[in-house]
């Protein structure tokens, strides 16, 4: 008896990728795609309808990250395994990813081969992480900052004056200058503005 395909939801906001990605998979007789999204909020609808057992989420979606959706079909769907494909794969992602229980994660640029021998990995209950990438985040280490600071870091990225930080962080002025100046020294630069680019340059924000 032939065992049915392996269903598969793709999220990818890019149509021209997703398309691809969807064309590649069919030509394989044990894979079928059953459903494809454009952000992370339909991946999560279509994924409790559709109930895919492979789930291949680009990291960058327009709503919510891929590491947080598939910390969510986690919960959801424990069943369905999720790989998380990505142009800007820097370590702090896929640590982030991985604490998420991704199975697998990879960079777009793989062969249509490649990926979908790894969905079969991932099916079959292990895990893949490319090379390349894994040997960056090893080479990285840990993020130095606090979760407090990396959030501050992150709010204060677009150049906003320390009062809103404040308010969208639910601090006081005083303790948010206190974090970002630890977060300074931690890593080295030379003032806030250098902190967000060396910390972004990490994926660690």
């Amino acid at each position: 008896m032939t065992a049915e395909p392996v269903r598969i939801l793709l999220a990818d906001d890019e149509h021209l990728v997703r398309g691809a990605l969807a064309a590649l998979l069919g030509l394989e007789d044990d894979l079928v795609v059953v459903a494809q999204a454009a952000t992370g909020g339909q991946a999560l609808a279509m994924a409790r309808a559709l109930r895919p057992e492979v789930a291949i989420v680009d990291l960058q979606l327009p709503d919510i990250d891929g590491v947080a959706v598939a910390a969510a079909l986690r919960t959801d769907l424990p069943d369905c395994r999720t790989m998380v494909v990505t142009s800007h794969g820097l370590p702090g992602h896929l640590k982030r990813a991985l604490a998420a229980g991704v199975r697998g994660f990879l960079p777009k640029t793989v062969s249509a081969e490649v990926l979908a021998t790894v969905v079969r990995i991932v099916h079959g209950g292990g895990r893949y992480v490319d090379p390349q990438l894994a040997a960056e985040a090893i080479s990285a280490g840990d993020s130095p900052l606090t979760v407090r600071e990396a959030e501050v870091l992150d709010l204060a990225a677009g150049g906003a004056p320390v009062e809103d930080i404040a308010r969208l962080a639910a601090l006081s002025p005083g303790t948010v200058r206190n974090y970002l100046s630890s977060a300074v020294g931690k890593l080295g630069a030379a003032n806030r503005h250098d902190a967000v680019r060396i910390a972004r340059g990490y994926g660690w924000i």
